[in-house]
């Protein structure tokens, strides 16, 4: 893998000026230099436009910018996925962080294993960077594991625009499961490494903090986007569960 491989960061960014300093600083902060982070502001209230501004006139590589009006985290993500240039797109919202080896590892794995797409073992801290759990990663899944539960988590995924295109996000609930269900509908598997690489952080008001919000999410996908039968949802759903007490165990 050359180092001149460029990786676009999508990052959207809404009144997060209490994490976004120590987000930037873990992408600076990466070993592998080739990437640009493009920041798109959704119509922030708050000082965190200023903040970004501030590391615009440090390092090049990152890009702002800011949206008329406040349309939500999805679209966000597909104006900064317009707007990349790299052969590699990854995601990282604007209050979690990633470990300075992440995409160096993630970039030689790839090229490695021969694939288009891959993923991460990541940690869970809280509002005070605090530590909560792990979120292990399965070495292999394919689409059918992945109908079962999401096994990529957002920060960790990357993907490979020259065999995909650029795959842009649906502006409905579980936007980032549903883009990567697309994805390994066009491949036989892929895999993921098991290290942690980078740190989810869970906020109070947080949507995915809404349980039951994310359950009827989860049941949408299957029947409206999946087109699963009711019986195949049911089978699915289950399994969803299952995890989903898993994960938090």
């Amino acid at each position: 893998m050359s180092d001149k491989t460029l990786v676009s960061i999508i990052m959207p960014l809404y009144n997060c000026e209490k994490f976004i300093t120590e987000t930037i600083e873990s992408v600076i902060s990466q070993t592998y230099s080739h990437w640009e982070l493009i920041v798109v502001d959704d119509k922030s209230i708050d000082n965190s436009p200023t903040i970004v501004e501030n590391f615009l006139h440090k390092d090049s590589r990152i890009k702002l910018i800011s949206l008329d009006k406040n349309s939500g985290p999805t679209n966000a993500r597909n104006r900064a996925i317009e707007e990349a240039k790299g052969r590699y797109i990854a995601f990282l919202d604007s209050d979690d962080i990633w470990l300075p080896n992440k995409l160096q590892y993630q970039l030689a794995f790839l090229n490695d294993n021969n694939l288009v797409l891959t993923y991460s073992t990541y940690e869970t801290i809280d509002e005070k960077s605090e530590y909560i759990n792990t979120r292990h990663c399965v070495p292999l899944i394919t689409y059918k594991d992945m109908l079962k539960t999401n096994q990529i988590g957002n920060l960790t995924g990357i993907y490979d625009v020259d065999y995909f295109g650029k795959v842009y996000l649906e502006n409905t609930g579980h936007e980032d499961y549903i883009l990567w269900l697309k994805l390994l509908k066009e491949i036989p598997y892929t895999k993921g490494i098991t290290q942690v690489l980078a740190q989810y952080r869970i906020v109070g008001d947080s949507i995915s903090a809404n349980k039951f919000k994310v359950l009827k999410w989860q049941w949408n996908v299957y029947r409206k986007v999946e087109k699963l039968t009711v019986l195949q949802s049911i089978y699915y759903f289950i399994f969803y569960m299952y995890y989903a007490i898993k994960k938090r165990s």
